[in-house]
């Protein structure tokens, strides 16, 4: 009489009807991401293929620009755009509103996630409510503040409403950071001799690289795109900044809308964007993945 022995674990896993089953699942995610940048990509690439094409091409629908022609980016470039001083002005309202936002949101961070005080999540609910307001709600009491106080036409007419929206975010952020931080730190930085804010300054603030960072980058890319504000607050064409330019492109007989134009600008615009996500895309990565505590 024969009997039949099972199949150990082992012969099952290496079964070529297993192998085929893990290969199946082990590629599937990497389909599933690839589909999602595919997605997240495509306009994109069609903004950047739409903006080599020819101005009589425009409207192909090609997957490549037939001939190639960079006569949009000269357009885009053209002195009655006023584009060149609009980056220009994009980046010193983005870049002086991430200064001020992480300066006051960094230290109010760190007092929420410390300090114990009646109604402190009360306070981080209120801020959480301030970013919840449509921008649009808050144009016409923007509009009459600022003529009242003679800061129409001005940097900072741009850049106080952008910190207003974007602080928020910065602070609620850094202050879930900031918990996540042993406050063993502190206590053994204090017990070498270093004052509360010479531990803040020596220790806690390298060890939140990672949150400063990634809260730089999302403040500078709202302050960057921002657009109704701009729009709103600025009139003459000298302080108007790169978004509020592009829309207002004329073509060449001022009333056709320059799609190339357009398209090239928004490559131009994008790819600062791009620059700085990837060269602070490995510190990020790098602090997040590293312990707190050596």
């Amino acid at each position: 009489m024969s009997t039949t022995l099972d199949p150990t674990p082992q012969e099952v896993s290496t079964s070529p009807a297993a192998a085929k089953d893990r290969a199946w699942w082990w590629w599937l995610p990497y389909a599933g991401i690839g589909l999602i940048v595919l997605y997240c990509l495509s306009p994109f690439y069609w903004m950047l293929v739409s903006s080599l094409r020819r101005t009589n091409d425009i409207f192909a629908d090609s997957p490549v620009p037939t001939p190639f022609s960079i006569e949009n980016y000269t357009a885009a470039f053209a002195d009655n755009n006023g584009f060149l001083r609009a980056l220009l002005n994009s980046f010193l309202v983005a870049g002086i509103t991430t200064v001020l936002v992480l300066l006051i949101g960094t230290l109010t961070a760190y007092a929420l996630a410390r300090l114990d005080f009646r109604g402190k999540n009360v306070v981080l609910g209120i801020v959480m409510i301030t970013s919840m307001f449509p921008t649009i709600s808050l144009l016409v009491p923007l509009l009459e503040l600022f003529s009242s106080i003679g800061w129409i036409n001005t940097y900072q007419a741009m850049i106080v409403p952008s910190m207003s929206f974007a602080l928020p975010l910065a602070v609620w952020n850094l202050t879930t950071f900031f918990r996540q931080m042993p406050t063993e730190l502190e206590e053994a930085a204090q017990i070498d001799g270093c004052t509360p804010a010479q531990a803040f300054r020596k220790v806690i603030l390298p060890l939140a690289a990672p949150g400063v960072f990634t809260t730089a980058i999302i403040t500078f890319i709202a302050a960057w795109n921002e657009f109704i504000i701009a729009l709103s607050v600025v009139n003459e064409k000298g302080l108007k900044t790169a978004p509020v330019i592009i829309s207002q492109f004329t073509g060449e007989y001022g009333r056709d809308t320059p799609f190339g134009a357009q398209m090239a600008a928004g490559v131009i615009v994008t790819i600062p964007l791009v620059i700085l996500v990837l060269l602070f895309q490995r510190r990020i990565v790098a602090g997040l993945t590293a312990g707190g505590v050596k």
